[in-house]
Order: structure tokens, then C-alpha cells, then sequence
């Protein structure tokens, strides 16, 4: 059994910021792709940033330039720095990652989400 546990989320004023984390743990082979991806009320739960074994990252537009993702493969952990938050980055923030496990192979797991909400 594989999950992905997210932590970080909280209220924060406009120009601020937040560190998410997100542990998988389990019986875990290797970890592939990690990324956050985020759901506003009444919209689409949309990519926010994506990261690669080997620290290739994609941002989303609305990001670029606030947001940072990072890794460390040595605990199975994927991180977002979020910078300068505005009152749209107001979302639940989803982990999400590849994950090989011995028994069932190659999988797509999602984290519950952790709730970000920027306002004054």
C-alpha cells in the first residue's frame, strides 16, 4: 500500500508565502514524476508544477517566478516554495507521483490535498 501524505497548507495574507510538503511512503520500488497540482472551488483542478527524478521541473504560467519545486529522492519527498501568494493561488493543493511498487507496477497516486488560502 502506497500513500502520499501533504502538509504545509494554512491562511496567509496576500505577498506571502508557504512551504507544501508531500512524504510517499509504502512498499515503494522507485518514485518517478511528483507534482502539485491545485483545485480552486468551482474550477478544474489544474498542474502547478512538476519535477522529475533527475530535478527537471514545469511550472504553470500563473507560477513561473513564485513558485519553486523541489525534491529529495533519498526520502521520497516533494516540496513547493510558494512566493509572493496572491488571492487566486487560493486552492486545495494535491501531491501527486509515478510510483513503481513489486506488486501492482507503474501507478499514478494522489495525495488528499492540503487547503491554501490567501487573503486579508
Amino acid at each position: 500500500q502506497v500513500q502520499l501524505v501533504e502538509s504545509g497548507g494554512d491562511l496567509v495574507q496576500p505577498g506571502g508565502s508557504l512551504r507544501l510538503s508531500c512524504a510517499a511512503s509504502g512498499s515503494i520500488s522507485s518514485v518517478n514524476v511528483m507534482g502539485w497540482h491545485r483545485q480552486a472551488p468551482g474550477k478544474q483542478r489544474e498542474l502547478v508544477a512538476v519535477i522529475t527524478t533527475f530535478g527537471l521541473t514545469n511550472y504553470a504560467d500563473s507560477v513561473k517566478g513564485r513558485f519553486t519545486i523541489s525534491r529529495d529522492n533519498a526520502k521520497n519527498m516533494v516540496y513547493l516554495q510558494m512566493n509572493s501568494l496572491k488571492p487566486e493561488d487560493t486552492a486545495v493543493y494535491y501531491c501527486n507521483a509515478v510510483i513503481m511498487t513489486p506488486m501492482s507496477g507503474k501507478y499514478d497516486y494522489w495525495g488528499q490535498g492540503t487547503q491554501v488560502t490567501v487573503s486579508s
